[in-house]
């Protein structure tokens, strides 16, 4: 029976998995490299080999709303969009209040995770780590979860690129870029239109010269400012949404990309990618558009050669005298400490079911958490998988054959690929609302809409017509927690709270009308849309979720 388990990494998905060993009565011990927790959102001023690192400026893409976890909202005061500081605020509140700290091994490095003799009988392992004074040990755990992240490697593909050994200036992945210092007056070409080199070419553009920004596909770009300067994703991540989009698909992509293109056209500014909108992770940024209009920034097709200090691009176009080179061109991802058949892949997958089981296991006490991409922040992500993996360790829920799971993994892997633009560096894509209904029903505690109209009708139009929040899955079933339903019913306050530095009154007869009408409007749609809801699951979600 399952009672010890290895969490592997203190970072956002390390932290939840602790505290959900903790809600199912096991003992997790945590190993953390490093001497605190926050994984990728604890800023470095020197970046540690091997560890996640972040730059100076990073403000998180989703809201706080959004990318809470399911029983613990954030405090009102903080902004909605929060600075990689207020992150790391959050996550140390969480560890207090449900005290995890006390189950953490700082400055410990887990060097290998191998099954036991007795694996088939036992599901056990034996994990070997090291501590920053070199001293080694071995453990014996009943289960392991994985959260060590992959954001560790940077991916610099300098063979790619022609002529790079004759580039006079200074060249560096993103992974080490910290803010502009030493930039100011320079000529920096950024290679690479992630949501990292869009950032780091904006944040440079204040101080340099001129800078360049080079992309192979082009990319849609969308502001974490929504509707009214309210949070996007909160205004654009409700079920009712969701059911649209999966009725109405190519509707859908038209009116988000006729609307992006209402901010500024793609094709003009040079962004346009080849792909739809729902095919690969938008840009996230409210500066873009504003830099490159100001010429400070020069979108510039993908580099075919270096020449000295000059760069041919794929146009035949020349820039000279550039001084510095950043390749925002990802990340590998590997887990050297696991086995080698755990790390088998499929496509540019590994091959684990939902992300998570690896299906060779004769007992199924490995789980790996938070590796996974999608349309939505990834701390509610990681929180559900660990929820369902916990309780397959405890044996409450079963997976099915290794032959389903297999099955499985080759079918979700074809639909990923033929939904998204998928490489090796971008291999981990999911539909965040589906994929988060989809664990939910496994682990018991996906909302019934249906139910909640005829006991709560306040409460189910909220759930159905107001944004997609992580506490919906407190609602009912295993892990319930009473404050769910208040803290769905007060999130508006949450949201609006650190808006209120300057109230500006507005006459009440107005707002009221609005709401009047709102209220009747989304009351039919309700009624008409509920049927066809509760007939599948639905697939939309604001994609605000990714700094990488």
């Amino acid at each position: 029976m399952v009672q010890r388990v290895a969490v592997i990494g203190a970072g956002p998905s390390g932290l939840t998995s602790i505290k959900c060993c903790l809600d199912e009565m096991l003992e997790p011990t945590c190993f953390e490299s490093s001497n605190d927790i926050g994984g990728l959102w604890r800023f470095k001023e020197t970046p540690e080999p091997g560890k996640a690192n972040i730059y100076q400026s990073v403000v998180i893409n989703s809201s706080k709303e959004m990318m809470s976890y399911s029983d613990f909202p954030p405090p009102a005061e903080l902004p909605n969009n929060m600075h990689h500081s207020e992150v790391m605020l959050y996550l140390r509140l969480y560890a207090q209040e449900f005290q995890l700290m006390q189950h953490i091994r700082f400055q410990t490095t887990v060097v290998s995770v191998r099954q036991r003799a007795d694996f088939a009988v036992t599901g056990q392992w034996d994990v070997d780590t090291e501590s920053a004074a070199g001293q080694r040990e071995t453990h014996i755990f009943d289960a392991v979860l994985v959260c060590s992240g992959h954001y560790t490697q940077p991916h610099l593909p300098l063979s790619d690129f022609a002529g790079i050994e004759s580039f006079k200036g200074r060249y560096f992945h993103s992974w080490e870029y910290r803010n502009s210092k030493g930039l100011e007056g320079k000529r920096v070409l950024v290679i690479g239109t992630g949501n990292s080199g869009s950032d780091i070419a904006v944040d440079i553009s204040r101080v340099a010269e001129r800078v360049y920004l080079s992309t192979r596909r082009g990319a849609w770009v969308i502001g974490r400012v929504g509707p009214g300067g309210l949070p996007g994703d909160i205004v654009w991540s409700s079920r009712m949404q969701s059911m649209m989009r999966n009725l109405f698909p190519n509707w859908s992509t038209r009116a988000v990309e006729n609307k992006l293109n209402e901010a500024f056209d793609h094709k003009l500014y040079g962004l346009k990618p080849k792909h739809s909108f729902w095919a690969q992770i938008p840009i996230v940024n409210d500066d873009l558009a504003g830099r490159i209009i100001a010429g400070r920034v020069q979108v510039k097709p993908n580099v075919k050669e270096f020449l000295g200090t000059s760069v041919v691009f794929a146009d035949g176009s020349i820039i000279n005298e550039v001084d510095t080179v950043i390749f925002a061109t990802g990340y590998n991802y590997s887990f050297p400490f696991l086995p080698p058949k755990i790390q088998t892949n499929c496509g540019y997958r590994l091959r684990l079911y939902k992300h998570i089981f690896p299906p060779s296991l004769t007992r199924p006490t490995l789980a790996v958490v938070g590796f996974i991409h999608g349309f939505g922040a990834v701390n509610p992500l990681a929180e559900m998988q660990a929820r369902w993996a916990t309780r397959v360790f405890k044996e409450l829920v079963e997976l099915p054959s290794e032959e389903i799971m297999l099955k499985e993994i080759e079918k979700d892997s074809e639909i990923m690929h033929q939904s998204y633009v998928c490489s090796e560096r971008n291999p981990l894509q999911v539909d965040y609302l589906p994929y988060m209904d989809s664990l939910a029903e496994k682990v018991g505690v996906k909302p019934n809409v249906l139910k909640l109209l005829l006991r709560d009708p306040k409460l189910a139009l909220e759930v159905f017509l107001g944004p997609c929040t992580p506490y919906q899955y407190r609602l009912s079933g295993p892990g319930q927690w009473t404050g769910a339903r208040q803290a769905i019913l007060t999130q508006w306050q949450r949201v609006t709270q650190p808006f209120r530095t300057r109230v500006v009154p507005e006459p009440e007869s107005r707002t009221a009308r609005g709401l009047r009408s709102l209220a009747a409007l989304t009351g039919a749609a309700l009624l008409v849309c509920l049927f066809f809801y509760q007939h599948g699951s639905v697939s939309f979600s604001w994609p605000f979720s990714f700094i990488h």
